[in-house]
């Protein structure tokens, strides 16, 4: 192999982590100053209370973090981060449902001695 390398460069073992987010870092334009912040996620937390005698097998105590197989890292930069509070719409609001319910109608089943039978809304007259 012909040239020089630098100390620095690596050929044969694989980048470490603080290279893979640095390069990651670079790829999509973030700055030094830039508000980054490190999440764990695919955890879950318990929120049931189990008193003091619990089975430590299927159980555990209020607040306590559990990782999953499948827990990952977030990282975030919150400085360019495009969230916006919601604002009111700039029209009436007019859902396509109805808010009050329908009255309810009477259903007949005939049975005819068939499996399943048969159903039809019976109509209620008025001139009773």
């Amino acid at each position: 192999m012909i040239g020089k390398l630098d100390p620095e460069e690596r050929i044969m073992e694989p980048p470490t982590i603080n290279e893979q987010v640095i390069s990651i870092a670079q790829k999509y334009g973030w700055e030094e100053g830039d508000n980054i912040v490190v999440e764990m996620a695919g955890t879950q937390v318990s929120g049931i209370d189990v008193g003091e005698e619990y089975n430590k097998k299927w159980q555990s105590p209020i607040g306590t973090r559990k990782c999953n197989k499948e827990a990952f890292i977030v990282i975030k930069n919150l400085s360019r981060d495009p969230f916006e509070s919601s604002k009111p719409m700039d029209r009436e609001h007019k859902p396509h449902h109805s808010s009050t319910p329908d009255e309810p109608q009477d259903i007949v089943v005939n049975m005819d001695g068939g499996v399943g039978g048969s159903w039809e809304v019976k109509e209620e007259n008025d001139e009773s």
